[in-house]
């Protein structure tokens, strides 16, 4: 199948598959006579495979990791295992910060006082004075 019809059944764009195909996550496709990509069966299910994991959030590096395991399956489970509780604790790791980042925006719209009289907004005001947190203070796998 051509790259349109590939991205389609896999409900992606043209540069998605290309992408993944430049990073190394999906094998290059063989070539047709009118120099075509011509992708099987077997692109399509790494793709589909790719999608989901990131559908989940798992980055380059974690879909890596499980597509070296997906291709040597008597290695059993114990490192998709370990690596699936890592990322289950990014996740953790990343929805306490959105909760943070939730009670900052609802401290934030307290500043606002909708019978405000010529006053600067009081949301407006509260952006330009507190103090954001240093850059790479997050600690999520994604940085």
């Amino acid at each position: 199948m051509k790259i349109g019809e590939l991205a389609l059944s896999a409900n992606c764009t043209t540069e998605t598959v290309r992408f993944y195909e430049k990073s190394g996550l999906l094998p290059k496709a063989d070539r047709t006579d009118g120099n075509y990509r011509d992708y099987g069966p077997e692109h399509l299910k790494r793709l589909r495979f790719i999608r989901n994991c990131r559908a989940l959030d798992m980055t380059h590096e974690e879909i890596r990791a499980l597509l070296t395991t997906m291709d040597k399956p008597g290695d059993g489970c114990d490192s998709v295992v370990t690596l699936i509780d890592e990322h289950i604790g990014h996740v953790e790791t990343r929805i306490q910060e959105l909760q943070l980042l939730k009670d900052q925006l609802a401290d934030l719209r307290q500043q606002c006082h909708a019978e405000s009289t010529g006053e600067t907004c009081g949301i407006l005001r509260g952006l330009e004075t507190m103090h954001p947190d240093p850059a790479g203070d997050r600690h999520t796998h994604l940085g």
